[in-house]
């Protein structure tokens, strides 16, 4: 099973390349940097909470895993 320290340094790594494509992204399909940049910081809370809730219930399931 991962420690919960585990599961938040991939979800922030994660989320680190998440945010700088969501910016990207979000710059070119409104024209506007500063919009974007909401957008992908918006997005990337919501994911990176989101995230680290997945990794903690799949941590939790013994289904599938050969030990």
């Amino acid at each position: 099973m991962e420690t919960r320290s585990r599961s938040f340094v991939k979800a922030l790594i994660w989320s680190a390349m998440g945010l700088a494509i969501m910016a990207l992204v979000g710059a070119v399909a409104t024209g506007s940097v500063v919009a974007g940049g909401a957008m992908a910081l918006i997005n990337t809370g919501i994911g990176l909470v989101m995230y680290v809730l997945y990794e903690r219930v799949w941590a939790s399931i013994r289904w599938g895993r050969h030990v």
